[in-house]
C-alpha cells in the first residue's frame, strides 16, 4: 500500500514539474554562419559562379523535432526537389537542430551523424554555386505534406534516398546476433512527453503494458522481449516483471520526466539520443513481433520491415485532448481514476 502510494506521489510530482516546464526542445546553440532573416521562403540565391546549370535545393529545419519527425520532413522536401529536377542537400549545420553538438561528430551537420548526404556535393560547393534554393523552415505552403513514411510516395523516396550509415546497421546486426535467441517480441513504449501531448495516443499505464506483454508472450510463444523506451518508470516495471526475459540497450537514455533535451548529463548527449533511437529502431525491425502505440518510431520500424514478416500489435488507449492545457492533466487523471470514473481499463485494447 505504502509503495503504491509513494509511486503515485512521485508520478504526481513529476507531472507537476512537467506541466510547469517549457516543453519545446531547443538546440544547444545557434550557429552564426548565416543571418536567418536573410532567407525568405523558397527564394533563389546566388553565392558564387560554380555549377551555373544546376539548381541546389537546401533543406533546413530549425530547431526540428524528434529524429524521425526530421526524417519525414526531409523526405517530403526530397519529393519536391525530385519533382522539379533540383539537387537536394540537407543542411543541419548552418541551420542546426536539437541534435547538433558543438563538437564534430563525423561532421558538423547533424543529418550526417546518422545518414549519408543526399548527393556527392560538399557544403562548400553548394554555398559557392550560382543557383541555390533554401527552403522555408516549416511546411507552410499548399503542397500536400505526407505525415507518415508508410505513404507510397514517401516510401519510394526513402528507399531511393535515405541511406543509414553502415556503422549503425552493423551495430544492430552484432547486437541481434548476440542477444536475439529464440522468438523476440519488440516493444516500443513512448511515455514521458506523450503523457501530456495534445492529440497524441495515450501511453499505456504500467499495468496495461505488463498485461499486453504477458498476453502476447503467452499467445504467440515469444521467448524474450526487446524493450525500447525513454520512460524509466516503465523500464523498471518491465525489467522487474520479466527479469531475464528482457533485452535492451544498456546505455540508452531513460528518465522519469521529459528532460532528454533539457539537461546534458553525458558526453555527446544530443548525438547519442539520435543514435540510440536509430539503433533501437533497427533492432525492433528484426524482432518477430512488434507491440507499439502510433508514433514516428513505429512508422519507421514498419518502413524498415519491408518484407512484412513480423506481426504488429497496436496499443489502443484512446487519444489525448486536442486542448493543450487539458492534455497536460488528462493522462494523469485517468491513470489515478478507476475505470468506472473514466479511468483506463487495465486490459488495454490490442489491435
Amino acid at each position: 500500500m505504502l509503495k503504491s502510494l509513494t509511486k503515485k506521489i512521485l508520478s504526481y510530482i513529476n507531472f507537476k514539474l512537467n506541466y510547469l516546464s517549457d516543453d519545446i526542445a531547443k538546440p544547444l546553440f545557434q550557429r552564426n554562419n548565416f543571418k536567418l532573416s536573410k532567407f525568405k521562403t523558397f527564394n533563389l540565391y546566388s553565392f558564387g559562379k560554380k555549377n551555373p546549370k544546376k539548381i541546389f535545393y537546401v533543406i533546413r529545419r530549425t530547431p526540428g523535432a524528434g529524429l524521425f519527425s526530421n526524417v519525414i520532413y526531409v523526405l517530403n522536401h526530397i519529393l519536391i526537389a525530385k519533382k522539379h529536377g533540383f539537387i537536394p542537400f540537407v543542411d543541419f549545420q548552418n541551420f542546426n537542430t536539437i541534435y547538433n553538438e558543438k563538437k564534430k561528430i563525423y561532421s558538423y551537420n547533424s543529418w550526417e551523424y546518422y545518414f549519408n548526404q543526399l548527393s556527392n556535393y560538399k557544403i562548400k560547393d553548394i554555398y559557392n554555386s550560382k543557383k541555390v534554393i533554401i527552403t522555408n523552415n516549416n511546411f507552410t505552403f499548399d503542397n500536400e505534406y505526407y505525415h507518415k513514411i508508410q505513404n507510397t510516395n514517401i516510401c519510394d523516396i526513402a528507399y531511393d534516398s535515405l541511406k543509414i550509415k553502415k556503422i549503425y546497421i552493423k551495430e544492430a546486426q552484432n547486437f541481434s546476433k548476440k542477444n536475439f535467441k529464440g522468438k523476440i517480441l519488440g516493444v516500443h513504449y513512448r511515455g514521458t512527453s506523450y503523457k501530456t501531448s495534445a492529440n497524441h495516443p495515450f501511453p499505456a499505464t504500467i499495468k496495461q503494458i505488463i498485461f499486453a506483454c504477458n498476453k502476447l508472450m503467452e499467445k504467440y510463444k515469444y521467448d524474450k522481449i526487446f524493450l525500447c523506451t525513454e520512460d524509466l518508470s516503465i523500464f523498471n516495471a518491465l525489467v522487474n516483471e520479466f527479469k531475464n526475459k528482457i533485452i535492451f540497450l544498456k546505455d540508452s537514455y531513460r528518465s522519469y520526466s521529459d528532460d532528454a533535451f533539457k539537461i546534458y548529463p553525458r558526453n555527446n548527449h544530443r548525438y547519442r539520443l539520435g543514435k540510440e533511437i536509430l539503433v533501437e529502431s533497427l533492432l525492433l525491425s528484426k524482432c518477430d513481433g512488434f507491440l507499439y502505440a502510433n508514433s514516428n518510431v513505429s512508422e519507421f520500424v514498419k518502413y524498415l520491415n519491408y518484407k512484412k514478416k513480423k506481426k504488429y500489435f497496436r496499443l489502443d488507449n484512446g487519444t489525448n485532448s486536442e486542448n493543450e492545457y487539458i492534455a497536460k492533466w488528462l493522462w494523469y487523471l485517468k491513470n489515478f481514476s478507476p475505470k468506472i470514473l473514466f479511468g483506463f481499463d487495465e486490459k488495454i485494447k490490442i489491435q
